[in-house]
């Protein structure tokens, strides 16, 4: 039997090759942290929320050339790591 890990791994590798993205290296625990940050800061269901979001504006920072794929995904997720932690719910728009 797998382990969490394993199935992890392959999970993402699936993924990854039906989207064509095999040359992109991903953090799964880099993943998977800031979603316990955003499960735990805010509610948990804004962890899938939390990644899929510094997802996008990092392959939207990587597709405009602004950076490279690495440099575009720690940027996104250190910002959602960032945002996560200082919710107060009072709303992202007063900043």
């Amino acid at each position: 039997m797998k382990s969490q890990e394993e199935t992890l791994e392959e999970w993402c590798r699936a993924l990854l090759q039906a989207f064509e993205l095999e040359d992109i290296d991903v953090d799964i625990n880099e993943v998977l942290s800031l979603a316990g940050v955003a499960a735990h800061s805010v509610i948990r269901p804004a962890a899938p929320l939390t990644t899929f979001i510094a997802g996008l504006a990092a392959g939207r920072a990587s597709g405009s050339g602004e950076a490279q794929d690495a440099a575009s995904m720690a940027a996104a997720m250190g910002l959602a790591r960032r945002l996560a932690t200082e919710y107060t719910g009072t709303g992202a728009d007063a900043e």
